[in-house]
This record gives structure tokens, C-alpha cells and sequence, in this order.
């Protein structure tokens, strides 16, 4: 069975309704990203952090999967798919997809704010004062701006094997993740759909690219079409 690495970021959620990372004046929802995206954010205003995720997760449960991670989960009907996410939300796991890899950490998970302790399911309000068995203060499971990526080598190693990789409403510009596509073979083809696509130095370097500029759902049922004939089924 043919093997697609699908690497997906916040346009293929935008269309559930998900806000995507950054608005056009740099602010993630009003806030300065170092404000609520950092290790330094979190140790000046706890709360507020805190606060920033509560909403998220709170608007989290009132979205649904859209087309787009459904045509995704649908792949695995006859392919070998693992999806690779920079998303922190869980509509792909809802649409049916069994093989994830969450790069940027993922919304309902907590985890210690200090040290190595266990990441848990959280699916309400993580608030001042939660802490694990040793009194350590709990923080979403979010890889922040500083943080090292640990699903980084895994989702390489995928990106190795694959032999097609479809890229989804992802800008492919914020390291580590923006490097992925270049430990593909350069003969493996490569679909990329974004209404504005912008193509990386990875990509640039590449000759085997299908741009489809389209939105996730649409531009899923486009490159659907296409795959039998890339991957000479």
C-alpha cells in the first residue's frame, strides 16, 4: 500500500471555524504571541495564559471536522496515511484519522510546567492552582516559541518513506516544520493546496510540485482525483 504524508496547518481547521494562528497586524485573537505563546509568557501572567488556551479549548468543543479532514481521514481506505499536524486542535482525530503526528503539542493534553511528568487528557478549564501529584503548576501540551519540537524526528522518518506528500493550508515557513518536505526524495510529487500558496526554499528546490489553489476542502477533492495517476495506481 502506497504511502502519503499529509502536513497540515491552521487553513485546513479555518474553514470549522478556527481562527488561524495569526491575524494580518501579527496578533494570535488580540494577544502578542511572546505574550501567550512562550515559556516567558507563562512565567510573567500564568493566568492569562492559561486563560488564552481556556478559550480556545472552550471554542474548540463547539466546531465540527470539516470536508477537508474528512477527505484526509477518508485517504486511508487505500492508502498508508500519516498525518503530520501543526494544528493543535483534534478535528482530525473526530473526522477518522488513526495515524497522527501533533508537532505543535495538543489542546485537550496537560502536562507539569516544570520537569518530565505525565501528559494527561484535559478536556475543561486548566486553572491556577491545578497542579500534578508533586504540587507542579499544569500547563497546556503546547510546544511554544523556544521549545524544542520531540515529534520532529518522527514526522522526518514519515516524510522519508512517503511516496507522496500532500501539504494543506500551511504558509511551509515556520522551522522545524517548514523543513520536513526536504527529506522526501526530490522524485516524490508533491500537492500543495492553499488558496495563496507560498513557496518555501524546500519547495523551490523541488520539481515534482501540483499547486491547487484552493481551500482544504475543495482543493482535498481536486487532488483526490489526481493521486492514482502520481502514484501510478
Amino acid at each position: 500500500m502506497k504511502k502519503i504524508a499529509v502536513l497540515t496547518g491552521a487553513g485546513v481547521s479555518a474553514e470549522s471555524g478556527i481562527a488561524t494562528f495569526r491575524d494580518s497586524n501579527g496578533l494570535w485573537e488580540n494577544h502578542r504571541v511572546e505574550d501567550v505563546a512562550s515559556p516567558e509568557g507563562f512565567a510573567r501572567d500564568p493566568g492569562l495564559v492559561l486563560n488564552f488556551y481556556n478559550q480556545r479549548r472552550a471554542q474548540l468543543h463547539t466546531v465540527e471536522p470539516n470536508a477537508g479532514h474528512h477527505l484526509v481521514a477518508a485517504l486511508e481506505e487505500d492508502y498508508n496515511v500519516t498525518v503530520i499536524t501543526q494544528n493543535i486542535d483534534d478535528l482530525h482525530e473526530r473526522a477518522g484519522s488513526t495515524n497522527i503526528i501533533h508537532l505543535h503539542g495538543e489542546l485537550l493534553k496537560a502536562r507539569p510546567a516544570r520537569g518530565d511528568g505525565e501528559v494527561v487528557n484535559w478536556t475543561g478549564d486548566i486553572k491556577l492552582g491545578d497542579t500534578d501529584d508533586k504540587g507542579v503548576q499544569m500547563r497546556p501540551h503546547i510546544v511554544w516559541f523556544g521549545e524544542g519540537v520531540p515529534e520532529i524526528e518522527n514526522a522526518a522518518e514519515v516524510v522519508s518513506e512517503a511516496d507522496l506528500i500532500i501539504i494543506i493550508g500551511t504558509s511551509m515557513q515556520v522551522y522545524p516544520a517548514a523543513g520536513l518536505v526536504g527529506y522526501a526524495a526530490n522524485s516524490v510529487p508533491v500537492v500543495y493546496i492553499d488558496p495563496k500558496p507560498t513557496i518555501s526554499y524546500e519547495l523551490k528546490r523541488r520539481g515534482n510540485i501540483h499547486l491547487i489553489e484552493k481551500g482544504g476542502s475543495e482543493g482535498m477533492a481536486l487532488a483526490r482525483k489526481m493521486l492514482p495517476e502520481l502514484l501510478n495506481d
